[in-house]
Protein backbone atom coordinates (compact mmCIF):
# COMPACT_ATOMS: atom_id res chain seq x y z
CA UNK A 1 0.00 0.00 0.00
CA UNK A 2 2.83 2.34 0.73
CA UNK A 3 5.65 0.54 -0.58
CA UNK A 4 8.86 1.73 1.41
CA UNK A 5 7.81 4.66 3.11
CA UNK A 6 6.49 4.44 7.05
CA UNK A 7 4.09 7.07 8.35
CA UNK A 8 5.53 8.01 11.70
CA UNK A 9 4.57 10.43 14.81
CA UNK A 10 2.68 9.61 18.14
CA UNK A 11 0.50 13.17 17.95
CA UNK A 12 -1.86 13.82 15.13
CA UNK A 13 -0.02 17.42 14.29
CA UNK A 14 3.17 14.94 13.94
CA UNK A 15 1.48 12.32 11.77
CA UNK A 16 -0.02 14.68 9.47
CA UNK A 17 3.42 15.94 9.01
CA UNK A 18 4.62 12.82 8.44
CA UNK A 19 2.40 12.34 5.32
CA UNK A 20 2.99 15.83 3.90
CA UNK A 21 6.51 15.36 3.78
CA UNK A 22 6.38 12.25 2.02
CA UNK A 23 3.85 13.74 -0.74
CA UNK A 24 6.15 17.07 -1.35
CA UNK A 25 8.71 14.53 -1.59
CA UNK A 26 7.32 12.50 -4.31
CA UNK A 27 7.39 9.19 -1.96
CA UNK A 28 3.88 9.40 -1.63
CA UNK A 29 1.84 9.81 -4.95
CA UNK A 30 -0.86 10.92 -6.11
CA UNK A 31 -3.62 8.72 -5.89
CA UNK A 32 -2.00 6.25 -3.34
CA UNK A 33 -4.11 4.71 -1.09
CA UNK A 34 -3.37 5.35 2.93
CA UNK A 35 -3.58 2.81 5.59
CA UNK A 36 -6.81 2.50 7.06
CA UNK A 37 -7.14 4.61 10.60
CA UNK A 38 -7.54 1.53 12.96
CA UNK A 39 -4.26 -0.15 11.55
CA UNK A 40 -2.10 2.88 11.06
CA UNK A 41 -3.17 3.54 14.92
CA UNK A 42 -1.72 0.00 15.40
CA UNK A 43 1.31 0.26 13.92
CA UNK A 44 2.22 3.78 15.64
CA UNK A 45 0.38 2.88 18.92
CA UNK A 46 -2.02 5.71 19.46
CA UNK A 47 -5.38 5.56 20.11
CA UNK A 48 -7.24 5.32 16.49
CA UNK A 49 -8.90 9.21 17.33
CA UNK A 50 -5.16 10.44 16.95
CA UNK A 51 -4.83 9.14 13.51
CA UNK A 52 -8.43 10.35 12.80
CA UNK A 53 -7.77 13.92 13.61
CA UNK A 54 -4.37 13.26 11.21
CA UNK A 55 -6.39 12.41 8.42
CA UNK A 56 -8.80 15.52 9.03
CA UNK A 57 -6.41 17.89 9.38
CA UNK A 58 -4.77 16.63 5.77
CA UNK A 59 -8.13 16.65 4.21
CA UNK A 60 -8.38 20.39 5.20
CA UNK A 61 -4.84 21.18 3.95
CA UNK A 62 -6.06 19.27 0.33
CA UNK A 63 -3.15 16.90 1.02
CA UNK A 64 -5.76 13.67 0.86
CA UNK A 65 -9.32 12.69 0.09
CA UNK A 66 -11.36 10.15 1.67
CA UNK A 67 -14.15 8.51 -0.09
CA UNK A 68 -16.03 6.44 2.27
CA UNK A 69 -15.38 2.44 2.69
CA UNK A 70 -12.97 2.75 -0.20
CA UNK A 71 -10.57 4.47 2.69
CA UNK A 72 -8.24 7.70 2.01
CA UNK A 73 -5.71 8.61 -0.54
CA UNK A 74 -3.33 11.00 -1.62
CA UNK A 75 -5.15 13.46 -4.09
CA UNK A 76 -4.19 13.51 -7.48
CA UNK A 77 -3.53 16.96 -7.23
CA UNK A 78 -1.86 17.56 -3.75
CA UNK A 79 -3.18 21.38 -2.36
CA UNK A 80 1.10 21.63 -1.96
CA UNK A 81 1.45 20.98 -5.72
CA UNK A 82 0.05 24.34 -7.28
CA UNK A 83 -0.96 24.23 -10.58
CA UNK A 84 1.35 27.44 -11.81
CA UNK A 85 4.36 24.60 -11.40
CA UNK A 86 2.56 22.76 -14.97
CA UNK A 87 3.95 25.09 -17.30
CA UNK A 88 6.32 25.13 -20.00
CA UNK A 89 9.57 27.54 -19.39
CA UNK A 90 10.56 28.62 -22.79
CA UNK A 91 14.22 28.69 -23.66
CA UNK A 92 16.04 30.94 -25.54
CA UNK A 93 14.78 31.53 -29.05
CA UNK A 94 11.34 29.93 -28.39
CA UNK A 95 8.30 31.82 -28.06
CA UNK A 96 6.31 32.00 -25.40
CA UNK A 97 2.65 32.38 -25.29
CA UNK A 98 1.60 30.88 -22.64
CA UNK A 99 1.99 33.23 -19.74
CA UNK A 100 -1.17 34.87 -19.87
CA UNK A 101 0.22 38.36 -18.86
CA UNK A 102 -1.51 41.52 -20.67
CA UNK A 103 -0.07 43.61 -24.04
CA UNK A 104 2.85 46.05 -21.90
CA UNK A 105 2.11 48.36 -24.99
CA UNK A 106 -1.42 48.63 -23.71
CA UNK A 107 -0.93 49.29 -19.64
CA UNK A 108 -1.18 53.26 -19.04
CA UNK A 109 2.12 54.59 -17.57
CA UNK A 110 1.92 54.85 -13.81
CA UNK A 111 4.54 57.25 -13.38
CA UNK A 112 1.90 60.34 -13.00
CA UNK A 113 -0.57 57.98 -11.03
CA UNK A 114 1.25 57.29 -8.42
CA UNK A 115 2.64 60.89 -7.84
CA UNK A 116 -0.36 62.22 -7.97
CA UNK A 117 -1.48 59.71 -4.96
CA UNK A 118 1.76 61.27 -3.35
CA UNK A 119 1.47 64.44 -3.38
CA UNK A 120 -2.61 63.72 -2.08
CA UNK A 121 -0.48 61.89 0.39
CA UNK A 122 1.42 64.93 1.34
CA UNK A 123 -1.69 67.36 1.85
CA UNK A 124 -4.20 64.56 3.50
CA UNK A 125 -1.73 61.76 5.13
CA UNK A 126 -2.71 57.91 5.37
CA UNK A 127 -2.92 57.02 9.11
CA UNK A 128 -4.78 54.62 10.76
CA UNK A 129 -7.76 55.00 12.11
CA UNK A 130 -9.37 56.17 8.70
CA UNK A 131 -11.79 53.90 6.62
CA UNK A 132 -10.17 51.32 4.39
CA UNK A 133 -11.68 52.53 1.37
CA UNK A 134 -10.71 56.19 0.12
CA UNK A 135 -14.11 58.23 0.14
CA UNK A 136 -13.52 59.08 -4.15
CA UNK A 137 -12.23 55.43 -4.82
CA UNK A 138 -15.72 53.92 -3.41
CA UNK A 139 -17.67 56.61 -5.29
CA UNK A 140 -16.02 55.68 -8.57
CA UNK A 141 -16.13 51.89 -8.20
CA UNK A 142 -20.13 51.97 -6.70
CA UNK A 143 -20.95 54.67 -10.17
CA UNK A 144 -19.17 52.10 -12.38
CA UNK A 145 -21.04 48.91 -11.13
CA UNK A 146 -24.75 50.82 -10.85
CA UNK A 147 -23.84 51.41 -14.53
CA UNK A 148 -23.70 47.53 -15.29
CA UNK A 149 -26.58 46.60 -13.24
CA UNK A 150 -24.68 45.56 -10.50
CA UNK A 151 -26.80 45.14 -7.08
CA UNK A 152 -26.19 48.30 -4.60
CA UNK A 153 -24.14 47.19 -2.12
CA UNK A 154 -21.08 48.11 0.38
CA UNK A 155 -17.66 48.55 -1.44
CA UNK A 156 -14.45 46.37 0.07
CA UNK A 157 -11.02 46.52 -1.38
CA UNK A 158 -8.95 43.50 -1.36
CA UNK A 159 -5.31 42.64 -2.84
CA UNK A 160 -6.36 41.03 -6.18
CA UNK A 161 -9.33 39.33 -7.18
CA UNK A 162 -8.21 35.96 -5.63
CA UNK A 163 -7.75 37.56 -2.16
CA UNK A 164 -11.37 38.27 -2.73
CA UNK A 165 -12.87 35.30 -3.67
CA UNK A 166 -10.59 33.54 -0.67
CA UNK A 167 -11.85 35.99 1.87
CA UNK A 168 -15.95 35.52 0.55
CA UNK A 169 -15.17 31.44 0.42
CA UNK A 170 -13.90 31.90 3.85
CA UNK A 171 -16.74 34.03 5.61
CA UNK A 172 -18.90 31.96 4.48
CA UNK A 173 -17.70 27.66 4.00
CA UNK A 174 -15.86 25.38 6.24
CA UNK A 175 -13.45 22.55 4.91
CA UNK A 176 -15.84 19.67 3.19
CA UNK A 177 -18.09 22.29 1.37
CA UNK A 178 -18.71 21.79 -2.00
CA UNK A 179 -18.22 24.47 -4.78
CA UNK A 180 -19.30 24.31 -8.08
CA UNK A 181 -16.28 25.93 -10.88
CA UNK A 182 -15.74 26.20 -14.03
CA UNK A 183 -14.26 23.79 -15.87
CA UNK A 184 -11.88 24.23 -17.55
CA UNK A 185 -10.78 27.39 -15.32
CA UNK A 186 -8.54 29.52 -13.51
CA UNK A 187 -6.01 27.63 -12.44
CA UNK A 188 -5.42 29.29 -8.96
CA UNK A 189 -8.89 29.55 -8.52
CA UNK A 190 -9.34 25.34 -8.56
CA UNK A 191 -5.99 25.56 -6.12
CA UNK A 192 -7.51 27.80 -3.57
CA UNK A 193 -10.52 25.77 -3.55
CA UNK A 194 -8.24 22.74 -2.88
CA UNK A 195 -5.96 24.71 0.04
CA UNK A 196 -9.01 25.87 1.75
CA UNK A 197 -10.33 22.04 2.26
CA UNK A 198 -13.34 22.90 -0.39
CA UNK A 199 -14.32 20.09 -2.34
CA UNK A 200 -14.41 21.42 -6.23
CA UNK A 201 -17.53 20.27 -8.68
CA UNK A 202 -16.57 20.99 -12.19
CA UNK A 203 -19.38 22.82 -14.00
CA UNK A 204 -19.18 22.43 -18.47
CA UNK A 205 -19.38 25.57 -20.26
CA UNK A 206 -19.48 26.75 -23.73
CA UNK A 207 -19.39 30.59 -25.11
CA UNK A 208 -21.36 31.66 -23.14
CA UNK A 209 -20.75 30.62 -19.63
CA UNK A 210 -21.05 27.97 -17.48
CA UNK A 211 -24.21 25.19 -19.09
CA UNK A 212 -27.27 25.86 -17.15
CA UNK A 213 -28.13 22.16 -16.51
CA UNK A 214 -24.55 21.67 -15.08
CA UNK A 215 -24.80 24.53 -12.42
CA UNK A 216 -28.36 23.18 -11.62
CA UNK A 217 -26.87 19.41 -11.37
CA UNK A 218 -23.95 20.68 -9.14
CA UNK A 219 -26.19 22.76 -6.44
CA UNK A 220 -28.78 20.18 -6.28
CA UNK A 221 -26.02 17.45 -5.59
CA UNK A 222 -25.57 20.13 -2.35
CA UNK A 223 -23.08 22.42 -3.94
CA UNK A 224 -22.73 25.65 -1.35
CA UNK A 225 -21.18 27.85 -4.07
CA UNK A 226 -21.47 28.31 -7.13
CA UNK A 227 -18.22 30.58 -9.05
CA UNK A 228 -18.77 32.50 -12.24
CA UNK A 229 -16.83 34.43 -15.08
CA UNK A 230 -18.86 36.74 -16.34
CA UNK A 231 -16.57 37.95 -19.27
CA UNK A 232 -13.07 36.87 -20.33
CA UNK A 233 -12.88 33.84 -18.47
CA UNK A 234 -9.84 32.33 -18.25
CA UNK A 235 -9.10 30.23 -20.42
CA UNK A 236 -11.69 29.68 -22.95
CA UNK A 237 -12.81 33.18 -23.50
CA UNK A 238 -15.87 32.63 -22.46
CA UNK A 239 -18.33 35.26 -21.70
CA UNK A 240 -22.31 35.36 -19.99
CA UNK A 241 -24.93 36.50 -22.29
CA UNK A 242 -28.01 38.01 -21.90
CA UNK A 243 -30.25 34.56 -22.14
CA UNK A 244 -27.63 32.92 -20.26
CA UNK A 245 -27.83 34.80 -17.18
CA UNK A 246 -31.80 34.70 -16.67
CA UNK A 247 -31.43 30.82 -16.98
CA UNK A 248 -28.68 31.03 -14.26
CA UNK A 249 -30.28 33.46 -12.33
CA UNK A 250 -33.77 31.22 -12.77
CA UNK A 251 -31.95 28.28 -11.56
CA UNK A 252 -30.33 30.59 -8.44
CA UNK A 253 -33.62 31.56 -7.74
CA UNK A 254 -34.36 28.16 -6.58
CA UNK A 255 -31.30 27.85 -4.08
CA UNK A 256 -31.43 31.10 -2.59
CA UNK A 257 -28.80 29.77 0.24
CA UNK A 258 -26.08 29.44 -2.49
CA UNK A 259 -23.21 31.80 -2.01
CA UNK A 260 -22.68 33.50 -5.16
CA UNK A 261 -19.69 35.06 -6.27
CA UNK A 262 -19.02 36.66 -9.97
CA UNK A 263 -15.69 37.53 -11.18
CA UNK A 264 -15.49 40.43 -13.35
CA UNK A 265 -11.81 40.31 -14.05
CA UNK A 266 -12.11 41.26 -17.78
CA UNK A 267 -13.57 44.89 -16.87
CA UNK A 268 -12.62 47.58 -18.86
CA UNK A 269 -9.95 45.38 -21.45
CA UNK A 270 -13.71 43.56 -22.90
CA UNK A 271 -16.45 45.27 -25.17
CA UNK A 272 -18.89 42.93 -24.40
CA UNK A 273 -21.86 43.86 -22.08
CA UNK A 274 -22.19 42.58 -18.73
CA UNK A 275 -24.54 40.16 -17.46
CA UNK A 276 -24.42 40.11 -13.90
CA UNK A 277 -26.50 36.99 -11.68
CA UNK A 278 -25.92 38.95 -8.85
CA UNK A 279 -29.45 39.88 -6.66
CA UNK A 280 -31.36 36.53 -6.10
CA UNK A 281 -29.19 34.53 -3.75
CA UNK A 282 -28.97 35.43 -0.27
CA UNK A 283 -25.10 35.83 0.24
CA UNK A 284 -23.37 36.89 -3.36
CA UNK A 285 -20.56 39.00 -3.49
CA UNK A 286 -19.38 40.83 -7.63
CA UNK A 287 -15.22 41.09 -7.98
CA UNK A 288 -13.35 43.18 -9.76
CA UNK A 289 -9.90 43.51 -11.24
CA UNK A 290 -7.31 46.37 -11.99
CA UNK A 291 -4.76 43.69 -13.34
CA UNK A 292 -5.58 43.49 -16.59
CA UNK A 293 -6.28 47.12 -17.62
CA UNK A 294 -4.00 48.84 -15.57
CA UNK A 295 -1.52 46.60 -14.63
CA UNK A 296 -1.07 43.51 -12.49
CA UNK A 297 1.16 44.69 -9.56
CA UNK A 298 -1.33 47.29 -8.73
CA UNK A 299 -2.85 44.56 -6.87
CA UNK A 300 -5.95 46.32 -6.27
CA UNK A 301 -9.09 45.03 -6.46
CA UNK A 302 -12.63 46.02 -5.80
CA UNK A 303 -15.74 43.83 -3.94
CA UNK A 304 -19.60 44.43 -3.52
CA UNK A 305 -22.13 42.12 -2.38
CA UNK A 306 -24.82 41.56 0.65
CA UNK A 307 -24.33 43.41 3.43
CA UNK A 308 -23.26 40.06 6.10
CA UNK A 309 -20.62 39.11 3.42
CA UNK A 310 -18.81 42.33 2.78
CA UNK A 311 -18.81 42.74 6.42
CA UNK A 312 -17.38 39.83 6.90
CA UNK A 313 -14.77 40.02 4.85
CA UNK A 314 -14.12 43.81 5.78
CA UNK A 315 -14.08 42.43 9.42
CA UNK A 316 -11.49 39.58 9.37
CA UNK A 317 -8.99 41.66 6.51
CA UNK A 318 -9.17 44.66 9.47
CA UNK A 319 -7.52 41.52 11.82
CA UNK A 320 -4.69 40.98 9.08
CA UNK A 321 -3.35 43.46 6.46
CA UNK A 322 -5.87 45.96 7.91
CA UNK A 323 -6.36 47.80 4.45
CA UNK A 324 -5.30 47.93 0.94
CA UNK A 325 -2.55 50.86 0.51
CA UNK A 326 -4.65 54.55 0.09
CA UNK A 327 -1.80 55.53 -2.10
CA UNK A 328 -2.25 52.46 -4.59
CA UNK A 329 -6.07 53.31 -4.55
CA UNK A 330 -5.54 56.99 -4.83
CA UNK A 331 -3.03 56.09 -7.77
CA UNK A 332 -6.22 54.11 -9.53
CA UNK A 333 -8.72 56.91 -8.98
CA UNK A 334 -5.83 59.08 -10.93
CA UNK A 335 -6.24 56.31 -13.92
CA UNK A 336 -9.97 55.90 -13.68
CA UNK A 337 -10.71 59.85 -13.82
CA UNK A 338 -7.51 61.15 -16.67
CA UNK A 339 -9.31 58.23 -19.04
CA UNK A 340 -5.84 56.21 -18.51
CA UNK A 341 -6.53 53.24 -20.47
CA UNK A 342 -9.09 53.82 -24.00
CA UNK A 343 -11.29 50.78 -22.87
CA UNK A 344 -12.62 50.28 -26.66
CA UNK A 345 -9.00 50.40 -28.07
CA UNK A 346 -7.96 47.89 -25.39
CA UNK A 347 -10.95 45.43 -26.15
CA UNK A 348 -11.06 45.87 -30.20
CA UNK A 349 -6.70 44.98 -29.70
CA UNK A 350 -7.19 41.99 -28.58
CA UNK A 351 -9.98 40.95 -30.31
CA UNK A 352 -8.64 41.43 -33.38
CA UNK A 353 -5.43 39.37 -32.45
CA UNK A 354 -8.15 36.68 -30.99
CA UNK A 355 -10.24 36.57 -33.95
CA UNK A 356 -7.32 36.33 -36.24
CA UNK A 357 -6.00 33.26 -34.76
CA UNK A 358 -9.15 31.37 -34.39
CA UNK A 359 -10.36 31.88 -37.90
CA UNK A 360 -6.57 31.00 -38.82
CA UNK A 361 -7.34 28.18 -36.91
CA UNK A 362 -10.99 27.53 -38.17
CA UNK A 363 -9.20 27.40 -42.06
CA UNK A 364 -6.65 24.87 -41.57
CA UNK A 365 -9.38 22.65 -39.87
CA UNK A 366 -8.28 23.26 -35.74
CA UNK A 367 -10.99 24.03 -33.83
CA UNK A 368 -10.49 27.26 -31.17
CA UNK A 369 -12.28 29.05 -29.03
CA UNK A 370 -12.07 32.69 -27.82
CA UNK A 371 -15.25 34.69 -27.74
CA UNK A 372 -13.41 37.68 -25.36
CA UNK A 373 -10.25 38.46 -23.47
CA UNK A 374 -6.88 38.09 -24.48
CA UNK A 375 -6.52 33.77 -24.57
CA UNK A 376 -7.55 31.21 -27.10
CA UNK A 377 -8.34 27.46 -25.74
CA UNK A 378 -7.49 24.73 -28.30
CA UNK A 379 -8.56 20.71 -28.02
CA UNK A 380 -5.97 18.78 -28.97
CA UNK A 381 -6.31 14.60 -28.99
CA UNK A 382 -2.80 14.57 -27.02
CA UNK A 383 -1.64 17.82 -24.46
CA UNK A 384 1.78 16.44 -23.71
CA UNK A 385 2.53 15.32 -27.21
CA UNK A 386 1.03 18.46 -28.40
CA UNK A 387 2.86 20.99 -26.10
CA UNK A 388 5.82 18.86 -26.35
CA UNK A 389 5.78 19.46 -30.65
CA UNK A 390 5.08 23.24 -29.94
CA UNK A 391 7.77 23.86 -28.24
CA UNK A 392 10.04 22.09 -30.38
CA UNK A 393 8.59 24.05 -33.26
CA UNK A 394 9.56 26.95 -31.14
CA UNK A 395 6.16 27.91 -29.32
CA UNK A 396 5.69 27.27 -25.69
CA UNK A 397 1.85 27.21 -24.86
CA UNK A 398 0.01 26.72 -21.46
CA UNK A 399 -0.63 22.78 -21.13
CA UNK A 400 -4.22 22.82 -20.53
CA UNK A 401 -3.66 20.50 -17.33
CA UNK A 402 -3.37 23.58 -16.00
CA UNK A 403 -7.07 24.25 -16.17
CA UNK A 404 -8.74 21.32 -16.33
CA UNK A 405 -10.53 19.20 -14.07
CA UNK A 406 -12.69 16.46 -16.13
CA UNK A 407 -12.66 18.63 -18.98
CA UNK A 408 -10.78 17.27 -22.15
CA UNK A 409 -7.39 18.30 -23.26
CA UNK A 410 -5.82 21.26 -24.79
CA UNK A 411 -3.48 24.16 -25.13
CA UNK A 412 -3.97 27.53 -24.19
CA UNK A 413 -2.31 30.40 -26.17
CA UNK A 414 -2.28 34.25 -25.46
CA UNK A 415 -2.48 36.53 -27.43
CA UNK A 416 -2.05 39.55 -25.80
CA UNK A 417 1.40 40.56 -27.61
CA UNK A 418 1.31 38.59 -31.13
CA UNK A 419 2.12 40.76 -34.20
CA UNK A 420 -0.23 40.22 -37.01
CA UNK A 421 2.50 38.89 -39.28
CA UNK A 422 2.76 35.89 -35.90
CA UNK A 423 -1.02 34.82 -36.00
CA UNK A 424 -0.44 32.83 -39.45
CA UNK A 425 3.08 31.23 -38.09
CA UNK A 426 1.47 30.08 -34.81
CA UNK A 427 -1.75 28.75 -36.95
CA UNK A 428 0.18 27.09 -38.99
CA UNK A 429 2.71 25.21 -36.50
CA UNK A 430 -0.42 24.60 -34.45
CA UNK A 431 -2.01 22.48 -37.45
CA UNK A 432 0.76 21.05 -38.31
CA UNK A 433 1.38 19.64 -34.47
CA UNK A 434 -2.44 19.44 -32.73
CA UNK A 435 -4.32 18.49 -36.10
CA UNK A 436 -7.68 18.83 -36.80
CA UNK A 437 -9.88 18.18 -33.61
CA UNK A 438 -13.49 16.99 -33.62
CA UNK A 439 -16.04 19.08 -32.61
CA UNK A 440 -17.31 19.05 -29.32
CA UNK A 441 -17.88 21.36 -26.22
CA UNK A 442 -14.67 22.25 -24.72
CA UNK A 443 -16.50 21.82 -21.21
Amino acid sequence: MLGEYRIEGRRASEIAASVERAVGAGELEPGQLLPPMRELATRLEVNPNTVAAAYRTLRERGVIETAGRRGSRVRPRPASTSRGSIRVDAPPGVRDVGKGNPDPSLLPPLGEALAAAARRNEREPGLYGLEPVDAEFGELVRAGLDADGVPDGPVAVTSGALDAIERVLAAHLRPGDAVAVEDPGWGSLLDLVTALGLKPVPVALDDDGPLTAEVERALEAGARALVVTDRAQNPTGAAVGAARAAELRAVLARFPRTLLIEDDHGHAIVDLPLHPLAGVTDHWAFVRSVAKAYGPDLRVATLTGDTVTVDRVSGRLGLGPGWVSRLLQRAVVHLWTSDAVDVPAVAQSYGRRRDALVRALARRGVEAYGRSGMNVWVPVADETGAVARLLHAGWAVAPGARFRMSSPPAVRITVSDLDPDEIEAVAEVLAATVGPAPARNYG
